[in-house]
């Protein structure tokens, strides 16, 4: 039986949540500001299991897309999905080390908008080469430093490895 993380770790992950929509919405930075929903679901599925995972990231997803005017329910299937393979990635991959982390996020961001972009269409997307390619990988970047960031700022607060 596995035997999941305590309170701390889940405040961490809400804060995580919390965090993304005060950066895109209250102080109005939008593409400028991580995308730390995604580090949140990604995170909380190391440590839960594929169903668990893939409800915290229908949850958040659709509270991602109850602000989303062009592409309704695509931030929804596309965290249910990252969340659920996610988990499944603790069958694959051991390990907690910060470089392991931030190399999971920057897979686990590339393939979110990966998935995002060819659910929201062309008319989001724009051109798929410069998105995948280019703009992808270098959001997937940003997000994957910002999460190995406060993921090291958690561990230090609480001690935790």
């Amino acid at each position: 039986m596995m035997v999941g993380p305590g309170w701390p770790y889940w405040a961490f992950i809400g804060l995580l949540a919390a965090a993304h929509f005060t950066l895109h919405l209250a102080l109005g930075l939008g593409p400028e500001a991580p995308d730390l929903l995604t580090v949140a679901v990604l995170l909380a599925a190391r440590n839960t299991s594929g169903a668990v995972a893939a409800a915290i990231g229908l949850v958040l997803g659709m509270l991602q897309d109850a602000l989303s005017l062009v592409a309704f329910g695509a931030e929804a299937v596309t965290l249910t999905v990252l969340g659920y393979l996610g988990a499944r990635s603790r069958d694959l991959f051991l390990g907690e080390s910060l470089g392991f982390v931030g190399l999971y996020l920057f897979v686990g961001k590339w393939l979110h908008d990966v998935i995002y972009y060819t659910l929201a269409g062309p008319v989001l997307r724009g051109d798929a080469v410069v998105r995948y390619l280019i703009m992808a990988p270098l959001a997937a970047l940003y997000a994957a430093v910002a999460g190995v960031l406060v993921l090291m700022l958690y561990r230090f607060a609480t001690g935790e490895r």
